[in-house]
């Protein structure tokens, strides 16, 4: 063997090992675990992490690899401590950012137990749009102090400054204080724009999401971005204001109409197709993906781990983009006539590898989603211009992209607005 295969067998059978070793690890965990629960002890032992880091990286023969191990420390006893939470409250999830740390509590009949999982004893402004059933919007005002619902039209159009100013003076007019909060329940427009509101109103006050459809659940509800679209391009004034905890009633899901569904299912075909290759295999099952609870779990699961690791897109966050870049020139241009997950799924597919975009076009063909558009629905010329003005562009006027080559894996690249044309047409039937 020449010396570059010497290496990489020596690599493969270290990762075999450290496979092994990474079980028996949680597996202790889970004994830890175990352990807490019973004696009421928190997760996180910030001193404990201490020591680890110390006692181990001072066992390292080379101090070069010090910031490397550190890192991979760190990695791990985050994943330990997520492992442990999920064995003590498995319909809790928790996010754990420098900018706060906040919980996900996903169980049915969760939107009945606002008032024992959300601080509403103060004034609480709800924030809705007009698709929302009032027995939703109901049952969380009837458990705050003090509740006053805002309703806004439903759909993109309401993510507007015009919209957004609209709410905040309502907010004035309504006496809200630094010390009361802004609920969002409903879809993904109506968490981006309470959110934001709630970013802005007197310098930053209480927000919790409330998400009413399967697209905000998986995706847009956590992460703590929060934005209104300005002439025509999406998302470009915003800012992040995590929530202080998301509840997520998988009931409400029984009302949501099957396009809907669709359309939150494509947020999810993202989250497996760049994170988990086992997740995508469950939409290539004939049989099915599995309960609702367990798919949006494994994908806030994903989502938390990427918001934990890069909370304000330096580098990694980038990954929750794949399909976006396209998929908001789509948009943009359909006026309307496409749902936001449409357009995502539309825009994975030119940014897959050839024989997976096979794959996917199966899969979203399954799940009633769109995999190719006529010429009357989609100006690729129009779609162009807005990928121009994307938040992505570079000075140099390429676009930042993400390719997926196989289930699991993903790269970033860029690209300039020819091969993007290309793409864009590729869609046309």
């Amino acid at each position: 063997m020449d010396q570059l295969s010497t290496a990489r067998a020596e690599i493969d059978r270290i990762d075999a090992e450290m496979a092994r070793l990474y079980a028996a690890r949680m597996a202790a965990a889970s004994r830890i675990a175990a352990w807490k629960r019973e004696n009421g002890k928190p997760v996180r032992d910030a001193a404990r992490e201490r020591e680890v880091l110390d006692r181990n990286l001072d066992r390292l023969p080379n101090p070069a690899l010090r910031p490397y191990y550190a890192a991979v420390l760190r990695e791990m006893m985050a994943g330990s401590r997520q492992y442990q939470q999920s064995i003590l409250d498995p319909d809790t999830i928790r996010v754990r950012t420098a900018a706060g740390d906040y919980p996900i509590y996903l169980r049915r009949g969760a939107l009945r137990q606002a008032g024992s999982m959300l601080d509403l004893k103060r004034s609480a402004f709800i924030v809705t749009d007009d698709g929302v059933p009032d027995a939703y919007v109901k049952a969380v005002s009837e458990q705050a102090f003090h509740a006053v619902v805002y309703t806004v039209p439903h759909g993109e159009d309401s993510k507007s400054p015009t919209q957004l100013s609209a709410l905040l003076s309502a907010m004035l007019r309504a006496g809200l204080t630094r010390a009361d909060c802004v609920l969002a329940v409903g879809g993904g427009v109506v968490g981006d724009l309470a959110g934001l509101a709630a970013a802005l109103y007197m310098r930053g006050i209480d927000f919790y999401n409330v998400p009413t459809t399967l697209l905000a659940m998986v995706d847009s509800s956590v992460g703590g971005k929060t934005a209104v679209d300005l002439d025509g391009v999406k998302n470009a004034v915003g800012a992040f204001w995590p929530p202080k905890a998301v509840l997520i009633d998988p009931d409400v899901l029984e009302t949501l109409p099957l396009r809907q569904r669709s359309n939150g299912l494509a947020e999810a075909v993202k989250m497996a197709l760049t994170h988990d290759a086992a997740l995508f295999a469950r939409f290539e099952d004939p049989d099915g993906y599995g309960p609702a609870e367990e798919l949006i779990a494994a994908c806030l699961r994903i989502k938390a781990s990427v918001v934990e690791a890069d909370e304000r897109e330096a580098g990694l966050r980038r990954v929750l983009n794949f399909g976006h870049t396209l998929g908001h020139g789509i948009e943009a241009a359909a006026n309307g006539a496409l749902l936001h997950g449409e357009c995502v799924a539309l825009g994975m597919l030119p940014m897959c590898d050839p024989a997976l975009r096979v794959r996917l076009t199966a899969v979203l063909k399954r799940l009633g989603l769109p995999t190719a558009l006529r010429p009357d629905q989609l100006d690729p010329e129009r779609a162009l211009s807005a990928i121009a003005h994307d938040k992505k562009a570079q000075p140099d006027g390429e676009i930042k992209l993400v390719r997926v080559p196989e289930p699991g894996q993903y790269r970033f690249c860029t690209a300039g607005l020819d091969a993007l044309r290309a793409a864009l047409y590729s869609l046309l039937v």
